[in-house]
């Protein structure tokens, strides 16, 4: 797959501003960012992204919500997904992959190694 455009979704401003910087400057990529799922599906819609790196815990609308009406969205049904999240259980990671995105990341993340990350999960999906 070749990745061009990110669309990052994370209610925390810091959160985006730092992966934001990473995926950018060190990954390469075109990177978009939401604040919320709502604000997430409206560029979704604008445009369609390669990759979406989406927080599971948000408010409002969360990011398994968040998932399920993307694959809503005409032409945007495959688009790869990886979830972000501060937990680190293995029951809960199986979970999340079971919602059928192609990876899971905690949080916090390395700056440094995210882009790595993310690489390294699209090659093996």
């Amino acid at each position: 797959m070749d990745l061009r455009q990110i669309l990052l979704v994370d209610d925390e401003a810091d959160i985006r501003t730092i992966a934001r910087i990473s995926l950018s400057r060190i990954g390469g990529w075109s990177t978009r960012v939401a604040a919320s799922g709502a604000e997430a599906l409206a560029l979704a819609r604008e445009e369609r992204p390669d990759l979406v790196l989406l927080d599971v815990m948000m408010p409002g609308m969360d990011g398994p919500e968040t998932l399920k009406r993307l694959r809503a969205l005409p032409g945007r049904a495959d688009v790869p997904v990886i979830f972000l999240t501060a937990k680190a259980m293995a029951d809960d990671h199986a979970h999340l992959r079971s919602l059928g995105v192609i990876g899971v990341l905690t949080k916090p993340f390395d700056p440094l190694t995210l882009p790595g990350q993310v690489r390294g999960i699209v090659e093996a999906a």
